[in-house]
Parts: structure tokens; sequence; C-alpha cells
């Protein structure tokens, strides 16, 4: 935009004066669409940071579920098996006393062996699925953390930024009772500084 030719500026000078009231308003407009602007983004970072957080936590919460599920299935049906398999020896060991009596002392080593692996397997499983839960948590309040700090980032530049439109506003504001009229080439610099993000 190409700069008026300066004028000679009067305070009595009404057309000097709407100039510079048009000056600070079109300041004042452009900081108010910069500052509704960085609201808007900031709470829709906000609302991503939590939609996304409650999902991370029903995914793990779900996977937790789902491994518990199957270790609890895993330890019923080795259970059920050792139970058939004690059932099937007792039954053949009627038949005759001396093969009954090998059959079911080998019967029950086995399902004894069979228990035992079905706990120790229900153990692991359940070790998993804990040390899974206790994994994608962590994972969760890692990323929890990232998002907090961009919204105390967001926040900082939020204040950062009416602080310096204040500034620049007061010194548009005392401009107006000196000699010299505000150039325009000095209010385009401060707004852009005041709106820029930071990267």
């Amino acid at each position: 935009m190409p700069e008026p030719p300066a004028q000679e500026y009067h305070p009595q000078d009404p057309d000097a004066q709407r100039r510079a009231l048009q000056v600070l308003t079109l300041a004042q407009r452009t900081a108010d669409e910069h500052v509704a602007s960085a609201q808007r983004q900031a709470d829709n970072i906000r609302a991503g940071a939590r939609a996304s957080a409650e999902q991370i936590v029903r995914d793990a919460q779900g996977q937790a579920e789902g491994v518990r599920r199957e270790a609890g299935q895993a330890l019923t049906d080795a259970r059920a098996s050792a139970e058939q398999i004690v059932r099937d020896a007792q039954a053949h060991a009627e038949s005759t006393r001396r093969d009954a009596e090998k059959a079911l002392t080998d019967a029950r080593a086995a399902a004894q062996e069979i228990t035992k692996g079905a706990q120790a397997n229900a153990e692991r499983l359940d070790s998993e699925a804990q040390q899974r839960y206790d994994d994608v948590v962590g994972s969760l309040a890692a990323k929890r953390d990232v998002l907090q700090q961009q919204i105390d980032g967001l926040q900082q530049f939020d204040r950062d930024y009416r602080s310096r439109l204040r500034s620049f506003m007061e010194r548009q504001l005392r401009a107006l009772g000196t000699e010299d009229p505000p150039e325009i080439t000095d209010i385009q610099p401060v707004v852009m500084a005041a709106g820029a993000p930071d990267q």
C-alpha cells in the first residue's frame, strides 16, 4: 500500500485528527481480528488435544481388557483340559487295577503339569497385559504433557500479543498529542510482529 504524501500536522486540523482516528480504528480492527484468530486456533488445538487424549485412553482400556479376557480364557481352557484328562484316566483305571493305578498316576502327573503350565502361562499373559497397559498409559502421559506445553505456549503468545498491542496503541495515542503526525509505516511492522505466532 503506497504511503500518502506527508502533510503538516496541526493538532486542531479536523482532517488530520480524522486520519489519525482512522489509523487507530484500522489498527484496532486488525488487532481484534488477530486476537480472534489466535483464540480460535487455541480453542481448536485444545479440543483436538482433549479428543485425542480421550481416544487414546479408550483404546488403551480396550486393549488391556482384551488381553485380560484372553488370559482368563486360556486358564479356563487349561483347567477344563486337565479335568478331562483326570476323568479319562479314572474311567480307564476301572478296567484293570494295575493298569488303572499306573494310568491314574500318569494322568494326575500330567494334569498337575498342565495345570502348572496353564497357571504359568496365565501369569505371563497377565504380566504382559499389565506391561502393555503401563506402556500405553505412560505414552498417554507423555502426549498429554506435549499437548499441555503447546497450550501453555499459545496462552503465552496471547499474553505477549496483547502486551505488544497495548504498547502499540499507547504509542499511537501519545502520537496524537505531538506536533508530528504518526506515520502509517510505523503501524504495519508492529501489527505484523504482534500477529505472527511463534514457530
